[in-house]
């Protein structure tokens, strides 16, 4: 037989263990909350983490996003864990600036192309970039060092690059996003395939290529650059002199603070299967741009494909040096 002390103890118990199995279950829920998703629909695919959007593929060009080029095909908005934006689409000093995105200023060949949209050296009218399909679009894990597993969104599309009315270049993008939870970031992996449907030559500029353009000084007003050796202090280049951009380093980040005072930023992972590049790191115009024509024009065959690859690093709090090293490490050995 229990007592009113025997009670009031057991009852005690029974509450301290309904509080622990509730604690438990909404662990549960939060960790079914943070599994990513990804989502296509006729405009965009949507990559989430729990009900929070990491990253947006516009596959068309929105139609009140004030672009000056006809193209879609780019990444925006690219948010933190936390859910902070650090993409920038259509600025007011750079219109043409699209979030992540690839495209050259200056094309020669069968005809002159202009898909970067800055129109001063070859034509921007009648070219565009344009989704052609989808492909598979999925979430998956996979294993890791130590016994770790890394949940990732990937998907494919091809794209085709228009000049007139025809074909210039075949793109074939393969993209997946993950979380580093250690790193406190959001990652994203791209592997561009271009196919040149005739001989052309992508002609030396200081700046073009793939892009990554970051919040403007109204959102962050203090941007700090590193790269692996630590601060960069090297003046921002001259979009005129490639000689004048960065040298060549396994990655750059712009650490950005914002106007409430906290702390992110993004980061521009290389690969050492890509070309050669210089990098137009230009403060003032928050632009990452790892550049393989900076060095010397590009000439691509008809029908030999050019494969770039970057990782793309979104991040809460301060640039972590040995985080972004980790990171580019283990990008460059794939």
């Amino acid at each position: 037989m229990v007592g009113n002390k025997g009670n009031r103890r057991l009852r005690a118990l029974v509450c301290v263990a309904a509080l622990v199995a509730a604690a438990c279950a909404g662990l549960a829920q939060a960790d079914e909350r943070a599994g990513i998703s990804a989502a296509a629909d006729r405009d965009a695919i949507v990559v989430r983490a729990g009900e929070r959007e990491i990253v947006r593929y516009q596959l068309t060009k929105p139609a009140e996003v004030k672009l000056p080029v006809d193209s879609g095909c780019y990444f925006h908005p690219l948010v933190t864990p936390s859910g902070v934006v650090v993409t920038d689409v259509a600025p007011s000093d750079h219109p043409h600036h699209r979030g992540v995105f690839l495209a050259w200023v200056e094309m020669h060949g069968k005809v002159d192309a202009d898909f970067w949209g800055w129109g001063e050296h070859a034509p921007i009218k009648g070219r565009r970039i344009v989704n052609r399909s989808v492909g598979q679009v999925n979430a998956d894990s996979r294993s890791g060092p130590g016994g770790s597993t890394t949940a990732a969104a990937r998907f494919t599309v091809r794209n085709d690059w228009i000049a007139n009315g025809e074909p210039v270049i075949r793109e074939d993008l393969s993209a997946a996003v993950s979380v580093a939870h250690d790193a406190k970031a959001n990652v994203l992996d791209l592997t561009y395939t271009l196919t040149p449907a005739a001989d052309l030559t992508l002609t030396r500029w200081a700046f073009s290529g793939f892009c990554v353009r970051t919040l403007g000084k109204d959102a962050a007003p203090q941007l700090t650059a590193f790269g692996p050796a630590g601060e960069v202090t090297l003046p921002n280049p001259s979009h005129v002199k490639p000689e004048s951009d960065w040298p060549a380093q396994p990655w750059y980040a712009y650490g950005l603070k914002l106007k409430d005072g906290r702390e992110v930023g993004v980061a521009v992972v290389d690969h050492p299967k890509n070309p050669p590049s210089l990098w137009h790191n230009q403060r003032d115009v928050r632009m990452l741009n790892p550049c393989v024509v900076a060095p010397a024009e590009v000439k691509l065959k008809a029908n030999e494909p050019l494969v770039l690859r970057y990782r793309v690093v979104a991040f809460d709090g301060p640039v972590q040096k040995e985080q972004l090293d980790r990171l580019a490490k283990q990008w460059r050995a794939e």
